[in-house]
């Protein structure tokens, strides 16, 4: 069998691969790069990504803070985001002629609102490059080789002085890394949304909340923040970022556990205090058509018991206060499952962080041998991060083959 030969190969043509090619041929534009893609087509993560916007990175400028909305990763990224952080990531794209916007939630997009900017960017850099993308390469060994590292496919091989892994959450990837020594972490889902058949929410899809906050029972994990009722039960940031950081413990039960969820975004005593104001004030109305906290009206009907509902606000005695309270301050509902939030697939799990040196990402087990992107027990909440994460990690290697 034929051999092609380079000085680096990169596994993967998604963000990671694209930003450590384009990089790293920046830097050293003699070096021969490849980079090897299973399917037919390139940066298609990318490309659903925000809903076809492509959520580039989020406006949060500080290391030690943008940290901190990384489940997974948090210690380790400290570092790399000291190197190369979002300011860094806004810069680069800049001076290639793509401007980056910041909406009022912090995501950052292309001024375009396409992620075919994005797309079109990495396309032309890797041309202007020289850099060669082979796409329908289907990697399925790799071993070490006199001079670097062999690759094999069902009907081609690559020799490599440095081989990059950046496939994303790749079963296969990580099979053939658990063949080398390294330790992967059992992947699970991590951004996701919670599926819910109770009453009170049918035919509410699309109501949300602005701040409520929603406790796991019996667990340790709880969240807050914007909730949103879909069709299939609950979703909006509260629910995601208990999905991310409680991937393992909720894998673990299987998906079916009960929440507590406080709609009024308060604390007990001020909800209280809130609750006897608005009834002294709308004493002669319904009370089902006297919704608090900024609940939707809506949803306050389906939230509080139907026969408070039909009573005027001054005729509520002590208990049924209390009974009111309960039905919007720590509502219990039954989890039976969960669905995949938009186009979003990220996974915890990967290669063990241990086993990776974060000021190159090199293994520590092979030289020669790096990882970039989501091959790594690395993720993140919604919001740009993940790309993040990608952009960092990916610059890091850019940067030590480089050198």
């Amino acid at each position: 069998m034929q051999h092609s030969r380079y000085d680096v190969l990169i596994v993967g043509g998604g963000a990671a691969g694209f930003f450590t090619a384009i990089n790293l041929a920046e830097a050293r534009p003699e070096l021969r790069i490849a980079i090897l893609e299973r399917g037919k087509e390139v940066l298609q993560k990318v490309r659903i990504s925000g809903g076809g916007r492509c959520n580039a990175t989020h406006a949060c400028w500080e290391p030690r803070e943008l940290t901190q909305y990384y489940p997974r990763g948090e210690k380790e990224l400290l570092g790399p985001f000291h190197k190369f952080c979002t300011g860094d990531t806004v810069d680069w794209f800049e001076t290639r002629g793509v401007a980056l916007k910041i909406e009022e939630d912090g995501r950052m997009f292309p001024v375009t609102d396409s992620s075919q900017t994005i797309i079109d960017c990495f396309q032309t850099a890797v041309k202007q490059a020289g850099i060669q993308v082979l796409t329908s390469c289907n990697v399925t060994h790799i071993e070490a080789w006199e001079k670097g590292w062999k690759l094999s496919g069902p009907t081609q091989e690559w020799l490599a002085h440095k081989v990059v892994l950046a496939p994303g959450s790749s079963k296969q990837a990580w099979k053939m890394l658990e063949g080398l020594g390294h330790s992967i972490v059992e992947p699970v889902p991590s951004l996701f949304t919670f599926n819910c058949k109770d009453t009170r929410l049918r035919n509410r899809a699309g109501l949300s909340v602005a701040n409520a906050q929603v406790q796991v029972l019996d667990t340790d994990l709880s969240a807050e923040g914007p909730l949103l009722v879909t069709h299939w039960g609950l979703s909006g940031p509260a629910i995601l970022k208990l999905s991310a950081w409680g991937a393992r413990k909720l894998h673990a039960l299987n998906y079916k556990f009960r929440i507590q969820v406080n709609f009024t975004g308060l604390e007990a005593e001020a909800a209280q205090e809130q609750i006897q104001e608005a009834l002294s004030t709308h004493a002669k109305k319904q009370l089902g058509n006297t919704p608090l906290f900024g609940i939707p009206k809506r949803l306050w009907q389906s939230l509080i018991p139907e026969a408070l509902a039909q009573q005027s606000c001054a005729s509520l005695h002590a208990a049924a206060r209390q009974q009111l309270l309960k039905s919007v301050y720590a509502a219990e509902f039954n989890i039976n499952g969960k669905s995949t939030f938009k186009e979003e697939f990220v996974t915890a799990g990967g290669v063990e962080l241990s086993e990776v040196d974060f000021r190159s990402m090199e293994s520590k087990l092979h030289p020669g041998l790096y990882f970039t992107g989501e091959v790594l027990n690395i993720d993140a909440i919604t919001g740009g991060f993940n790309f993040q994460a990608a952009w960092t990690t990916a610059w890091l290697v850019a940067r030590e083959l480089g050198a």
